[in-house]
């Protein structure tokens, strides 16, 4: 039999689609100059199981049982390894996985570097062995001495089911991971492991013809992990670099192998850091995890208390008011800021950061049209602080009170925030889970809310009464700054 010849083809690093030549364009996403040469391996050099892979289901009992169809019938919901979830043990990470790892599951930690990426992993390595499980921390990019000193640091280098591998080949990672992750995997009695790799950029598999880093080294290491862990059971968590645009390096087709993708985020230069997920198959896309980076490492801000930088305890000022904005099923008090300048004609600026864009042009047209204010000959910038992107209608009112101070020079009353969103007919709306919202403006010491409805006091839960400022349109809101 004559040996397969194997085929050039060339893959988008933007978009994943592969060519048979070379183009200056995709075709399929239209990025310039992303097409990458890589080589088509043989059937039997790309089939996903390794040798690794199938050394550690051989050890399992034969790698025949990975690939034994079951019915759904003999499927137990509620014992077995794979019905349960793994808490981490950090109540905000568990919060945005959808209440902690799914066992067999492969999830995609991307981020700038420096922001705590293997902080945020090594913390809740540390964590997930005092819940009883066994923890295969790999890093591609540090010795072992390197990983010791940085866990002494975060008081996690004293767990004893935590492992710690310095390797960059797949065959003796996957040769590591059986023998430290499968006795808790057999016969799915025991706790599921979990093995962190960081980062997945710098493995490599020796069976492919490619440098690591590569397109197809990324894409085959990455289909081999996950291929782990759903033989396995074991979770997988990876970590991914991103590119100068702020996305997981390398083609959007890594995404679709991974179970979630999780963004760590925040600025390097401040505390605060930010988790949410972009995509979840067990869980919502909604939820934001809060943290703040100490000299310990990262300490968890449950209660949100972080990201409303004026609060309730700083003096008014003009451009700047809070909105308590819900994410996912947490209601988060948003410091929402506007600034007006002089600009030229024709040529204005309107410039967002974590506000929509179109949604900020519809509210300067609003203040324009119904508000009394002249806009057109002025630049507009409107920020949300700490990092969060607010896009629900409800800081509609907020955004407008921010740029109408900031033009006039006026602030909100002490103390107070607002909600509510703005139609194009000047009116302001209802907002969706109101209590919601006012109990978390009263436990942070808010003492008035501007809304869409009535005046009067209103008893939230704890007893604290908070003053309702209700207004109807916009000049009725325009009115309420002083």
């Amino acid at each position: 039999m004559g040996v397969a010849k194997s085929k050039q083809v060339f893959a988008c690093s933007a978009c994943g689609g592969v060519q048979t030549k070379w183009l200056g364009k995709c075709p399929d996403c239209g990025a310039w100059d992303a097409l990458v040469a890589e080589r088509l391996e043989s059937k039997a050099k790309a089939d996903p199981r390794g040798s690794a892979v199938q050394q550690w289901t051989q050890e399992q009992g034969g790698q025949g049982q990975v690939n034994r169809a079951v019915s759904v019938t003999d499927i137990d919901p509620k014992g077995g390894a794979l019905a349960r979830r793994i808490v981490t043990g950090m109540g905000e990470l568990d919060r945005v996985l959808g209440g902690g790892i799914v066992p067999g599951s492969a999830v995609l930690v991307g981020g700038d570097p420096g922001i705590g990426k293997s902080t945020l992993l090594l913390q809740a390595a540390g964590a997930l062995t005092k819940g009883g499980h066994r923890v295969l921390y790999v890093s591609s990019e540090e010795s072992a001495e390197q990983v010791h000193m940085r866990a002494a640091r975060l008081g996690v280098s004293g767990q004893g089911e935590l492992f710690v591998l310095s390797d960059t080949s797949l065959e003796r990672i996957g040769e590591q991971a059986a023998r430290v992750l499968g006795e808790q995997v057999e016969g799915g009695t025991g706790k599921p492991g979990v093995l962190i790799i960081d980062s997945v950029q710098m493995v490599y598999n020796p069976a492919v013809e490619a440098f690591p880093g590569s397109l197809t080294q990324l894409r085959r290491c990455t289909a081999e992990l996950v291929f782990m862990a759903k033989a396995t059971g074991a979770a997988v968590l990876m970590v991914g670099h991103v590119t100068k645009d702020g996305i997981l390096a390398g083609p959007r087709m890594l995404e679709h192998l991974v179970d979630a993708v999780v963004y760590f985020e925040g600025d390097r230069y401040h505390s605060h850091r930010i988790v949410r997920a972009v995509k979840n198959r067990f869980g919502s896309t909604l939820e934001l995890g809060l943290f703040e980076m100490t000299g310990e490492g990262l300490r968890e801000a449950p209660h949100g208390v972080l990201i409303a930088a004026a609060g309730a305890e700083g003096p008014p000022r003009a451009g700047t008011v809070v909105c308590p904005v819900l994410t996912g099923t947490r209601t988060l008090l948003v410091e929402l800021q506007a600034l007006t300048a002089t600009g030229f004609p024709g040529a204005v600026k309107r410039k967002s950061s974590g506000v929509d864009a179109s949604r900020l042009s519809m509210l300067i047209a609003v203040l324009e049209q119904h508000g009394g204010l002249r806009l057109a000959d002025r630049d507009v910038f409107a920020s949300a602080v700490g990092g969060i992107k607010v896009g629900e209608p409800a800081a509609d009112l907020a955004m407008l009170l921010a740029i109408a101070g900031a033009h006039y020079k006026k602030a909100v009353p002490a103390r107070t925030c607002a909600v509510g969103e703005v139609g194009l007919g000047g009116e302001v709306r209802a907002v969706a889970q109101l209590e919601q919202r006012l109990t978390e403006a009263a436990r942070l010491g808010f003492t008035g809310v501007i809304v869409p409805k009535g005046k009067g006091k209103m008893v939230v839960p704890g007893g604290v009464k908070i003053e309702l400022m209700g207004v109807g349109s916009v000049n009725e809101a325009i009115g309420l700054l002083g």
